[in-house]
């Protein structure tokens, strides 16, 4: 499997300077998830595939869709970390609230750092660095209009050559051209690798727009339609250390199996890459009982729904935890970090622990929050929202850089496994 570093402009830096520190990040991640649980569309990832296989490009015997029991304990077909496999990897960037990858658009390709989004599906550019026509550009002739919660943008629609790296390269791929963008001063727009479906009604006279995985599967560059992401802890903004691989896993990346689940079917959250899952806080006390979520690279923080029995207020409670006036985010003392207790996750009869320093934001990166030095921030806030709506909560960038991740599109799917770094205590 081919290796391609891609290295990106930097971005948390400019959080501070520029934006309201956590208090902004915290108001844009919750508007954010407002959007998820208004939802997008009728249609999910579950109804969409069959139809998906149908018109679009799956070749030979469509995957079976999962069962709604007990998840697989095997990786998907095609995978492994130095193969050749019909998967390849990219490394890309810790911008400090979240990940980023430099994409080429065009023919010869003008470079985008794109903000890589599983909770939304176009791709788009112009936020900063203008479009730039070449030879393989050609404009649609319709309009784009794509709404986030945390911002919008608007423009043409374009077909153009789309490079992820040298061997994934993608022909004729759907890409937004903005003229109007609003909430993305710090990026050049969107990489969108969520559930098609999402794209229904964000262009005129079009269905949908293929995700670029989609294309990349359809054009015959990878072996599945699925990725694997890996991300990395650290106490170091705009580092590249974290990879996607585009059909397939990279078996260096993670230990042990990973284990897959069926996407949920409770609405609004199996519009997404949404999933069932409890929590409890400790080993006897269950903060959250089996509800559905979604898992969102675009989300930074681990919100829990407001309830004053479970998920939020009951991990306030339990950790004794107060709100911080400047950043509005929960803050704990030395002595009650040192009785901090790991949070675990029972995924498809699967458990997860999710420990203390996981829990925590990396002290060193306190001045992007606009927090103070030394002070212990939790990473774990409120989603804004009451108990049982549908959507009960989001695992977002701090909790993804203690697992790795398979969005398996093809088989309807999500896998999870821990890595290396589960247990490191960076923070």
């Amino acid at each position: 499997m081919s290796h391609i570093v891609i290295r990106s402009v930097p971005f948390a830096t400019r959080l501070r300077a520029t934006r309201g520190g956590a208090k902004e990040l915290l108001q844009r991640d919750r508007a954010r998830a407002q959007k998820f649980l208004a939802g997008k569309s009728p249609h999910g990832p579950l109804p969409l595939v069959d139809e998906h296989r149908r018109r679009h490009h799956h070749k030979g015997t469509a995957p079976t869709v999962p069962s709604t029991t007990a998840p697989s304990t095997t990786t998907p077909a095609g995978t492994g970390g130095s193969s050749t496999d019909g998967s390849s990897s990219i490394d890309v960037t810790d911008s400090g609230v979240t990940y980023t990858m430099e994409v080429g658009v065009g023919n010869p390709a003008t470079q985008y750092t794109l903000l890589i989004d599983t909770g939304s599906s176009n791709t788009w550019v112009g936020a900063n660095a203008p479009y730039n026509p070449t030879s393989t550009s050609l404009d649609t002739g319709n309009t784009i209009n794509v709404g986030y919660g945390s911002g919008t943008m608007s423009g043409e629609e374009y077909t153009d050559t789309v490079t992820l790296g040298p061997n994934l390269i993608i022909q004729n791929q759907g890409v937004g051209v903005a003229s109007s963008a609003q909430g993305f001063q710090d990026v050049d727009g969107i990489l969108g690798v969520g559930p098609v479906d999402l794209t229904q009604g964000t262009v005129s006279n079009t269905s949908d727009v293929p995700t670029v995985t989609d294309n990349l599967y359809a054009q015959g560059t990878i072996s599945s339609n699925s990725i694997g992401v890996f991300y990395e802890p650290s106490s170091t903004a705009n580092v590249t250390n974290g990879e996607i691989t585009f059909g397939g896993t990279d078996n260096t990346k993670y230990t042990g199996e990973i284990n897959f689940v069926p996407l949920t079917t409770t609405s609004p959250a199996s519009r997404y890459w949404g999933i069932n899952q409890s929590i409890s806080y400790g080993t006897g006390n269950t903060i959250l009982n089996t509800t559905a979520g979604i898992v969102d690279t675009g989300t930074t923080l681990l919100l829990l729904a407001t309830e004053h029995v479970e998920a939020f207020q009951a991990y306030q409670q339990a950790t004794g935890a107060t709100q911080d006036q400047t950043t509005g985010l929960l803050t704990i003392t030395q002595q009650q970090y040192d009785n901090l207790q790991s949070l675990y996750f029972n995924i498809g009869g699967v458990t997860y622990e999710f420990t203390p320093n996981a829990q925590i934001w990396p002290r060193a990166l306190n001045s992007t929050l606009g927090g103070n030095e030394g002070q212990i921030y939790l990473i774990v806030s409120d989603l804004g929202s009451s108990f049982g709506t549908g959507l009960d909560f989001i695992n977002g960038f701090g909790w993804l850089q203690r697992f790795y991740t398979v969005y398996d599109t093809g088989n309807t799917q999500l896998g999870v496994s821990t890595t290396a770094y589960t247990d490191a205590e960076t923070n």
